[in-house]
C-alpha cells in the first residue's frame, strides 16, 4: 500500500532486473514508501483513501497504523495543506526541519550530507535534476530506503544495512518522535507515531544481522 514519490525523483544510473520480492522486504519497503509520500508533500485524496484503508493490531506499530487510518478518514484537506505548511515549510522556516544534516550538526549542506551525496554516488544513485529537496531530506531518504529494498536501486544487503546506519539510524527515529509531539500537528502526531514505531523495528532487526 503505496503512493510513492515520482520515480524522477532519484534514478539509477545503470537499473538492473530485480529480484524476486521477499514478503519481509515488500512490508519494509511499502513502510518506507508511505512515510516518504506523507513527508514530501501534502497527502492527495487518494493518498488519505489509501491510509484510511490500512489495518492494525496489537503491536505498537499495528495500534499506530489504526490511529492513523482513522486520522486518515476524518482529515480536512485545508486543514491538512495548513498543518503540513506550519510543520515542514513555514514563514522563514517550518517547526521541524525534516533535514538529516540539520538534526546532525544544526545546519543545512553540512558534512552529512556531502557524505550521503558519496554514498549515493558508489551506489550509482543520481539526482534528478527536478528533486526539489535536499537528498538528506527525511521523504528522500525513505524513498532511497525502498528503492534499495525494492530492488529499483541495486544494492546488496549489506549496502542497505550500511546506507540505513550511516544515513538513517543516526537521526530519522528522533526526527519522527519530533514529529509525534509537534505543536502542530494532529494527522502528523500519527504520522510520526508510525514513523518512531518502524525506525525502532527497524533500527533492532540491522543490529540483529550485523
Amino acid at each position: 500500500m503505496t503512493d510513492r514519490p515520482a520515480e524522477t525523483t532519484l534514478r539509477d544510473v545503470a537499473p538492473k532486473p530485480r529480484a524476486p520480492a521477499d514478503p519481509l522486504d515488500t512490508h519494509r519497503a511499502e513502510h518506507y514508501g508511505l512515510l516518504a509520500v506523507l513527508t514530501t508533500r501534502v497527502p492527495t485524496a487518494e493518498t488519505l483513501a489509501l491510509v484510511a484503508g490500512l489495518t492494525g493490531d496489537a503491536s505498537p506499530l499495528g495500534r499506530s497504523h489504526a490511529e492513523l487510518a482513522q486520522a486518515a478518514q476524518r482529515a480536512d484537506p485545508v486543514r491538512l495543506e495548513r498543518e503540513y505548511f506550519r510543520l515542514f515549510i513555514g514563514v522563514g522556516r517550518g517547526e521541524l526541519m525534516p533535514y538529516g544534516s540539520y538534526y546532525l550538526t544544526g545546519f543545512l549542506r553540512e558534512k552529512p550530507l556531502a557524505r550521503l551525496r558519496q554514498d549515493l554516488a558508489e551506489l550509482g544513485i543520481e539526482r534528478a535534476e527536478d528533486l526539489v529537496e535536499l537528498e538528506d531530506h527525511v521523504g528522500v531518504l525513505c524513498e532511497i530506503m525502498a528503492g534499495l529494498i525494492d530492488g529499483r536501486f541495486e544494492a546488496s544487503e549489506a549496502d542497505v544495512r550500511r546506507f540505513f546506519t550511516r544515513h538513517v539510524e543516526p537521526w530519522m527515529p528522533r526526527f519522527f518522535a519530533d514529529l509525534e509531539t509537534a505543536g502542530s500537528a494532529d494527522f502528523y502526531r500519527r504520522v510520526g507515531s508510525v514513523g518512531r514505531n518502524f525506525m525502532s523495528i527497524e533500527t533492532e532487526s540491522q543490529a540483529l544481522v550485523a
